[in-house]
């Protein structure tokens, strides 16, 4: 990758801020035309169907439709690690008929894998919901603390190995290795289910799995639980897993999912389509079904969001960079 490509992508929020302008200040969305004329929107998840993502558009995507009175169709186009549906939005209308269901793999990405879509061609809507990841550990792999992990790590360089699955799983393989100022073993897979199933069957040592998929496999005992990469300790079933920050003050690698569109979007869409799926968001049975799944409700502006992105580009791009990661 070139310098003035990762200048961009370190530059994501900046632009995504910019674009979304001054208008937030105001306290309600002035009305507009119906957005795309009143045509179907496609919400496009860039990742195969039958996951946590799908889950979020298909129940958001129903309240939504039901609201504005159009058809909402979740449409799954998978293929280099999201690039592919990510690339057809930012290339796609800027009527607001087009949303993509975005993750952090979104600013990651252009560091693992050229040709990846550059963040800047998108601008937020609204992030929908958190996720905490958990450091989890095959039963049979000795250490069971952070501090023993890091141990293990620093006694045995390139040994113990870490399932590196794209994005922030991958980001918290390198942290870790970063930590122990010792290396470590990534293994590749194409997903953290493919990873996650590797981790049952001993083929890998460690991986950190989003808390709504290593929740079950924690209770079946399949797993064990090193740590949360929440800052603090949750209610329910993270309650007794230490936090990360708790033994590295700051530690903190959280996942997201929000909308975003096509840069050129108006404004005026921008914000409506933020207050509608803000709606959404609080609507009970919709909530009720995301908490159920094991995801914190977010919601807010799409200022806000645009300054989550803006934060985690640049912490990412600080960890990438001294790991000395290159496009392949």
């Amino acid at each position: 990758m070139n310098v003035p490509r990762r200048a961009a992508v370190l530059g994501t929020a900046v632009l995504l801020a910019s674009a979304i302008g001054s208008s937030h200040a105001q306290t309600a969305p002035a009305p507009v035309p119906l957005i795309a004329g009143g045509r179907p929107i496609h919400w496009v998840v860039p990742w195969p169907a039958g996951g946590p993502l799908d889950l979020v558009a298909r129940v958001l995507g129903q309240r939504l439709a039901e609201q504005m009175a159009v058809p909402v169709l979740v449409e799954n186009r998978p293929g280099a690690q999201g690039n592919v549906g990510t690339e057809w939005v930012a290339r796609g209308p800027t009527d607001g008929s087009v949303l993509l269901m975005a993750v952090p793999g979104l600013l990651t990405n252009p560091w693992f894998m050229r040709n990846s879509i550059n963040p800047d061609e998108l601008v937020p809507v609204v992030k929908l919901t958190s996720l905490t990841f958990v450091l989890l550990s095959h039963p049979g792999f000795a250490p069971r603390t952070l501090d023993a992990v890091l141990d293990a790590i620093r006694r045995r360089p390139g040994a113990v190995s870490c399932g590196a699955s794209g994005s922030l799983p991958s980001v918290g393989c390198l942290m870790l290795s970063q930590l122990a100022q010792a290396e470590i073993l990534q293994v590749p897979y194409r997903g953290n289910g493919p990873a996650l199933n590797a981790l049952v069957a001993g083929e890998i040592n460690l991986l950190f799995d989003v808390s709504n998929t290593a929740v079950p496999q924690m209770k079946s005992a399949r797993v064990r639980a090193i740590a949360s990469t929440a800052l603090q300790r949750t209610p329910g079933a993270l309650a007794d897993v230490p936090v990360m920050a708790e033994s590295v003050p700051g530690f903190e690698l959280m996942g997201w999912q929000g909308v975003m569109v096509a840069r050129g979007t108006p404004v005026a869409i921008i914000q409506r389509l933020n207050q509608e799926i803000n709606n959404a968001l609080d609507h009970p049975e919709v909530r009720a079904r995301l908490v159920d799944s094991g995801l914190e409700v977010a919601g807010g502006s799409a200022a806000a969001f645009a300054a989550t992105v803006r934060a985690d580009t640049a912490r990412y791009g600080r960890i990438l960079t001294a790991a000395g990661v290159k496009p392949e």
